[in-house]
């Protein structure tokens, strides 16, 4: 999970017998928020979006983005109000929840700790055999988490 107060990026993998290499896309994309929304409003529905998503494909584990510090101290205390309502809902869940860095993200998929968008796209796509990368970018971004956790976790 690549986590925001404006657009999330999600990827659910399946892993396991019935999923070959490494695993099997079941879904990714964002969820949006309107950034006119004050935000209190903005973080519940970014809860209700997570949450909806954890009791559809009941994970097991929940891998996000950890904190990552911007020039801007305002983007970084909002991001963390936005990773804050994700660890939540997860933990509300019961799920496992493994945090990996941004650069650790992109090395996993990329080979690369400094590797673009689009890059990370194309490797997403390549090592889940899919026909083209997963749009929007925050979506394909969700999805290397998750297989970065598959790469790096336990």
């Amino acid at each position: 999970m690549d986590p925001g107060t404006s657009v999330t990026g999600y990827g659910v993998i399946e892993t396991g017998d019935g999923a070959p290499g490494m695993g099997r896309l079941i879904e990714c994309g964002v969820i949006s928020l309107a950034r006119r929304t004050p935000l209190p409003h903005r973080l519940e529905e970014l809860h209700a979006g997570i949450s909806e998503l954890i009791a559809r494909h009941r994970p097991h584990t929940l891998a996000l983005e950890s904190a990552f510090y911007h020039r801007n101290v305002r983007t970084t205390l909002v991001l963390g109000h936005a990773r804050g309502v994700v660890l939540l809902a997860a933990r509300q869940a019961g799920l496992e929840i493994a945090e990996y860095p941004p650069a650790t993200v992109k090395k996993a998929v990329t080979g690369r700790g400094g590797a673009r968008k689009p890059q990370v796209g194309a490797m997403v796509a390549r090592l889940l055999r899919l026909k083209s990368a997963p749009l929007p970018a925050d979506a394909a971004d969700g999805v290397a988490v998750a297989l970065t956790h598959l790469l790096r976790g336990p």
